[in-house]
């Protein structure tokens, strides 16, 4: 007969280690102090402002479309961040694609489609160029993508003024297509006739995408590695190159995005148009928990970050301040969310 173990020896389950393992796996998340931030800011207005507005079907849907344009950047530039890069470029992007969609339909006549096409092919060529000159020169992606910036924006006035004597291209609405593409980029939802747009279903979509890439599939590894420990990464064969050029591809693409939605619901184009979108979309990041150093992040804490800002932005308004405070309380934010996150991140790594 086999011999049982005596009950003083059997190994007992501690609950204090399975509470600890909890523990140091949720202060483990980048998403933890964007998700309280969130809860915080949406009860603040919801105290202060909720009988002004706020708590409305309406003033949700102004928020939460504030929130998605800003978001779909911003898990663009999440996952470029955890990379270890920076795009100060996508607010000219925006504007640029909005104008040369504008006016290839607008100026030549163009269907929206294929114009929505070509300003497409013009975003991921800017995207192309960026990661290739961080790579070929060596260059902090800040400086590289600051220049770009100033060229984007810089030849978008340039030839808009040189083709219209303008920098606004309106009649966006008279071009050929223009229900088509509005009904997939820019319609409103109409749930109970309170707008709420189709963007905010762009930005959910994205937002998962980017999850299931960064957590389920060998590219998010790659991203994680190479804004980690870049020389780790090579050694292990990681195609640092072609991770990086895609990555800046992708907040290209997102500023396409951004681009389509806010033409296509405005009905004309802006060459300032998405001017500040770089700054913003950064603080959205850095707020939703990715470090600024690469490495460590997550798309969802992006979607809490935008959505922080949109209710912050509309809130300002719901309360009727003067929205001059908006970046007052923006960079506010900013360094309140680096020191969180920090505070944070030691107290995940002390849990170990």
């Amino acid at each position: 007969m086999a011999a049982t173990q005596p009950a003083a020896a059997r190994p007992v389950a501690d609950e204090r280690v399975a509470q600890t393992g909890l523990l140091r796996r949720l202060l483990a998340r980048p998403e933890l102090g964007a998700v309280a931030g969130a809860i915080g800011v949406w009860l603040f207005f919801a105290l202060a402002a909720g009988d002004r507005g706020f708590l409305s079907l309406r003033g949700t849907a102004n928020y939460l479309e504030v929130a998605a344009q800003l978001g779909i950047l911003a898990v663009a530039v999440a996952l470029l961040m955890i990379g270890g890069e920076f795009d100060l470029s996508i607010g000219s992007v925006v504007g640029a694609c909005g104008i040369v969609t504008a006016l290839l339909a607008v100026e030549f006549g163009w269907s929206l489609w294929p114009a929505l096409l070509v300003s497409l092919l013009v975003a991921v060529g800017i995207g192309v160029l960026n990661g290739y000159l961080v790579l070929r020169t060596g260059l902090p992606s800040f400086i590289v993508t600051l220049g770009t910036l100033l060229m984007v924006r810089g030849v978008t006035v340039g030839i808009t003024r040189q083709v219209t004597g303008r920098t606004v291209v309106g009649g966006i609405d008279d071009a050929p297509a223009y229900a088509g593409a509005r009904a997939l980029f820019a319609s409103d939802l109409s749930l109970a006739g309170t707008g709420f747009s189709v963007a905010i279903l762009w930005w959910l979509g994205i937002a998962a995408l980017a999850t299931w890439l960064l957590l389920r599939t060998a590219f998010g590894n790659w991203i994680f590695g190479v804004g980690g420990n870049l020389q780790a990464a090579r050694n292990v064969g990681v195609p640092i190159s072609r991770v990086k050029v895609l990555l800046f591809v992708g907040t290209a693409a997102a500023a396409w995005l951004v681009s389509a939605i806010q033409i296509l619901g405005a009905r004309s184009a802006d060459v300032v148009r998405g001017v500040g979108f770089e700054f913003t979309a950064i603080i959205a990041v850095v707020i939703g928990g990715t470090l600024l150093t690469g490495g460590y992040g997550s798309a969802v804490g992006a979607v809490f970050g935008a959505l922080i800002y949109g209710m912050v932005r509309q809130g300002i308004v719901f309360l009727g301040v003067d929205p001059g405070w908006e970046d007052a309380v923006l960079g506010g934010m900013l360094v309140v969310a680096v020191l969180v996150n920090r505070a944070i991140r030691a107290r995940a790594m002390a849990t170990k």
